[in-house]
This record gives structure tokens, sequence and C-alpha cells, in this order.
């Protein structure tokens, strides 16, 4: 097998050398058994990914890391090896050696990139192992059922829930249900032929599809709570929470469109300043039917927390339970095929006017939408414990632009204006943005302000009156 062998030069080494070891990140000698190098992989499979060099050492008298790699590319078969039977198929790593350019016999060092895996990888002691700073840790007991969880290679929707069967069985949302989609069988035999039945108890997708209250048998794993907030600071605090936050409970296909419902209600009354000034806050319903769908559905029911929409004054915020699952990312999320809750995500789809159709379609509509009222599309943001899922009232045009449209409508502009109409929260950033306007000659600043008091306004033409002077 051949690899590729780059040279690089003293800056690029020294970089290297500089760096810290951390959670994406880990140096280790030549020396070391493959079977502990393993270890690094499994790990950084299991969590983000990251880079593993080999042939980068520590002295730890001085506390800097040296370059003393391989004598030759063969030194390393012992360490390809072993890799190779924690990732046979390589679909999940790649390989390099790097040597450097003003010393060949310093050696070669092999770097090993690993990305997030789909499922849950394995090292040659046949444990699995997780990131933890710049540690390698074995996922053993509940570490180990979680992190299956989150690879989806075993669901909490299958789990087994001690509460009587006719909880589910008689309960009024799987009465209607068989009557509108399978009216010639009974309820329970229609769960125990879906394998929504086990062990002779409803599973958490029986309870969260087909219970009326499921809430009773899982108290803080299938309801959401709404807030709003009248600010637009990134955090909501006590002092902007309007009133007690609402609770929403029901099955899945009423959570979700009381959820929906419920905030659409919630924004009735917030403005924001536009160019044309004071705004009313509009979002598209599809938006916030699409992603609170998705939270519900693709939400870790094995984590004891609700879903939670936050209502800003300039903002919408859901966050689900759970990071996002297999191999997804942010980057990946519209491209990419997963469902974390596969019989949650199938009979939903059974209901009359189901929230969903498909799995991935949802968040592309809700991206449409959102440009189609010349709005930003929605951010998603991992953070490994749950998903947050950013709907901003931002207009789609530059803050340029925004700047200019402003200003065909009132006499000056400020900072703060500009933050509030861009969503742009760095006031250095936006005096960036009037210096820049400023030397291409489309805006000026207002005469005889101080510094705190600037503001700017469109340029005022020869032979013009000048208010400010």
């Amino acid at each position: 097998m051949s690899f590729e062998t780059t040279v690089i030069n003293d800056d690029s080494a020294n970089v290297l050398l500089g760096e810290e070891e951390g959670y994406v990140l880990d140096f280790k000698a030549t020396e070391i058994a493959p079977s502990k190098s393993a270890r690094a992989l499994s790990a950084f499979a299991n969590s983000d990914g990251g880079d593993l060099y080999i042939g980068i050492s520590e002295d730890k008298e001085n506390k800097v890391f040296q370059w003393r790699g391989f004598s030759s590319i063969e030194d390393a078969n012992g360490h390809i090896q072993a890799f190779e039977s924690v990732f046979p198929l390589g679909n999940e790593v790649d390989y390099e050696f790097l040597s450097l350019e003003s010393n060949r016999e310093a050696g070669y060092v092999l770097k090993v990139s690993v990305r997030r895996s789909s499922g849950v990888s394995y090292s040659t002691d046949q444990r699995a192992y997780v990131r933890r700073g710049a540690q390698c840790i074995p996922a053993t007991g509940e570490a180990l059922t979680r992190l299956e969880y989150r690879k989806g290679t075993r669901s909490f929707e299958t789990h087994p829930v001690d509460v009587p069967i006719d909880f589910v069985s008689n309960s009024e949302s799987i009465i209607g249900f068989m009557l509108e989609v399978v009216p010639s069988r009974e309820p329970i035999d229609f769960l125990r032929k879906q394998l929504l039945v086990r062990e002779g108890k409803p599973t958490v997708a029986s309870l969260v599809l087909f219970a009326d209250e499921p809430q009773s048998a899982l108290p803080k794993q299938t309801g959401l709570k709404l807030y709003r907030y009248t600010t637009t600071e990134d955090q909501g605090t006590r002092a902007s929470l309007v009133g007690q936050p609402q609770t929403i409970e029901g099955n899945a296909y009423n959570l979700i469109k009381d959820a929906v419902r419920a905030t659409v209600e919630m924004m009735e009354g917030i403005r924001v300043m536009g160019p044309a000034g004071l705004e009313k806050v509009t979002y598209p319903e599809v938006t916030l039917h699409e992603i609170i769908t998705n939270a519900v559905l693709h939400r870790d029911y094995s984590i004891a927390d609700d879903v939670h929409v936050r209502v800003f004054d300039n903002r919408i915020e859901v966050e689900s339970p759970g990071g996002l699952p297999s191999n997804i990312t942010p980057e990946t999320i519209l491209t990419e095929r997963f469902s974390r809750n596969g019989n949650i995500v199938r009979w939903i789809t059974k209901f009359p006017d189901p929230p969903n159709k498909d799995v991935g379609e949802g968040l592309q509509a809700a991206i449409d939408a959102m440009r189609e009222m010349k709005l930003r599309a929605p951010e998603v943001i991992d953070r490994g414990t749950s998903v947050l899922v950013l709907i901003r009232h931002q207009r789609l045009a530059s803050p340029e632009e925004l700047v200019l449209e402003y200003l065909q409508a009132h006499d000056e502009i400020t900072n703060s204006v500009v933050r509030g109409l861009t969503g742009n929260g760095s006031e250095n950033s936006v005096k960036r943005i009037f210096k820049n306007m400023i030397k291409n000659g489309l805006i000026e600043p207002v005469p005889g302000r101080s510094l705190r008091y600037a503001a700017y306004r469109l340029p005022v033409g020869p032979g013009q009156a000048d208010d400010g002077a």
C-alpha cells in the first residue's frame, strides 16, 4: 500500500510542534505500541474526529514537542496494520507521511486523520474509546450505551417502559389512528406485529406515538417547553423572561401541532427595527413547523430533558436533547440521511396530515421558506448533548445594503441600530463596516458628534444645507 509523502518547511513544522494536544489533536512517539495508538483512533472516531501524529514526542523537562520520526516509512507498518483492524474499510481514516525539508534525517511522521464514524469504533483490544480533552477514555457500561444511542447502533425508542400495555392499546389516540389507517385490526395486535411491544410492555416509540399523555410514563423525556424573552442578547435571563414557560404535552402528533400554534401566537406583537423603522416580526410558519417537527421526532429520548423553544425579540431558538446522530454534522445534514428513531418517523407519516413526509426533507423546506421571505437560513449547531437551531429575523441583504436602505427613510444611523438590523452583536465589527463605507464614499460621519454619540448619514453634496454643521 502506498501513502502520500509531504515535505514541509521549518515554519510549518514549528507551527505544528507549537500546537497543544487536545480534543482533536494527539501526538505519539514512534515507540508507542500500535495497540495503544489505535485507542486514539477509536476515540477520535467515536467523538468528533481528529488528527494523530506518530513521530512527535514530548520533551517533558522543557515542555516542548520534538520531531523524532520513523527512520523509514516501512517502520510504521505495525501501526498501520493495527489501524486497519480498527477501520477495515478505510472509509473514516486518511494516512500521510510528513518529512522535514531542512532535515531529512529527523525521519517520517505518520499523520492519521480520522473522521467521526457512523457506528461505534472499537480498538484492537475490542474496547470502544471516546475523547475527553486530550485523553482517550474507555466507554463502558452506561457510557457505552450512551455512545451506541448517539451512533444509532442502538435506539432508545425500542426500550420497553414499565406501564400497562392498555396505557397505549386503549388510548383515544391509537383508536382514532386505527379507524383511520388500519380499521381491520385490533390495536393490541397492531402494536405487537409492529414490534411496538417488548417483554409485554409498550416501547418508548409506542408511547410517543399513541399514548394520550406519554408524559405520565416519561415525564421529562416527551414534553416541550416554550419561553418568551424580551431581549436580543445571546442569553435569556430571568429578568427578560415573560411569565412562566409554557409546558406543552401530548403524543408527538399533537405536541408538534400545539407547539407550532403556541409559538406563532407568542410572536404576536413582537417588533424589531427594520430599514423603515419598527416592523412586525414574522417567520414562515412552515419553517417553525419543520424545525419543531425535527426536534420532536429526532431527539434522543434516552435523555431526561424536554425540547426547548425560546422566542426572543430577534430570533427563535429550538433546542432538542441529544447531539446529531451517527456521522451527521451541521455541514452534511442536508445531504446525509439517518433516523435515530426509525419507528417513530415511520409511523407518524401514516397519520392524517402528517407533520413530516420523509427523513431530511424538512430542513430544506425550512430553508427555502426563509429565503422566500428574504431571511437568512436557519443555523444548526451541534452542542454534543443537544442540537440547537437558530431561526434569526435577519435579512439576506448585506449590512451595507441595510445601512443604505435605512438611510433612505432616516436622517442618520448609529452603531446600535446597525447591530439591531443585522443581528451582528459586535460593536467593533459594525465600526469596520462604517469605516469601509466612508472610504467608498457611501456615507459620512454626522459632524459635531463625539465618538460616544457617533452617527452616520448619506453624503451631503456641494451646495446642500448641512444641518449638522
